[in-house]
């Protein structure tokens, strides 16, 4: 009978999406309160693991709506429609909701986050050809051992990790000018070879 079949594939993901924007797990240690911030649908083909909203992207819900999104963009080379067309691009942080700020800059992504929604989002995400791993929060979950002793030995060994499909990147915060100076690499090496990729996942 009708009633008897499931849900369409693509119902039961919308479902869930609405689940978790609904979310209030971390709510007494939010400072401006939750607003789980994500972009996904079943037919993504590339997959970003960043770590946390930033207070802009609290205030719009869109997520990297910021300078650090202009950013990505570029070293993507994909433009803004690209971006947030959630059939192409799934953006997935280590966190949903801005942490709030302290002496270094935004606080780490709340932990109870990923453990809870990850085990139910990233598996219905079947079609993804590339996963972007951004900074070291994302790389120590996604990676695990196969991560470098820091976040430059990380991403040195990009090539390594491309292999299985799995790309580390610096954080595309304005903070991390210093970091990109210092490894010219990043863009003479890295960059290329990551927007040929993306492209080829887009395809």
């Amino acid at each position: 009978m009708a009633e008897d079949l499931q849900k369409p594939a693509s119902s039961s993901f919308e479902a869930l999406l609405q689940e978790i924007r609904g979310c209030r797990l971390c709510a007494a240690h939010l400072p401006m309160g939750p607003r789980p911030v994500l972009q996904a649908a079943a037919d993504a083909r590339l997959l970003i693991v960043g770590q946390a909203p930033g207070r802009r992207v609290h205030e719009s819900g869109v997520p990297f709506d910021d300078p650090s999104g202009e950013r990505l963009r570029d070293w993507l080379g994909v433009d803004r429609d690209t971006f947030y067309d959630p059939n192409r691009i799934a953006i997935v942080p280590m966190g949903f909701c801005y942490p709030g700020t302290g002496s270094g800059g935004d606080l780490p992504p709340r932990p109870e986050c990923a453990p809870t929604w990850h085990p139910r989002v990233l598996p219905l995400l079947g079609a993804v050809r590339l996963t972007l791993v951004i900074g070291q929060y994302a790389q120590a979950a996604v990676l695990g051992d196969a991560r470098g002793a820091n976040l430059t030995a990380t991403v040195q060994d990009w090539r390594t990790h491309l292999e299985h499909g799995r790309l580390p990147l610096p954080h595309p915060s304005p903070r991390n000018n210093r970091w990109l100076k210092r490894n010219v690499w990043f863009a003479e090496e890295l960059l290329p070879a990551l927007r040929e990729r993306v492209a080829d996942a887009l395809a």
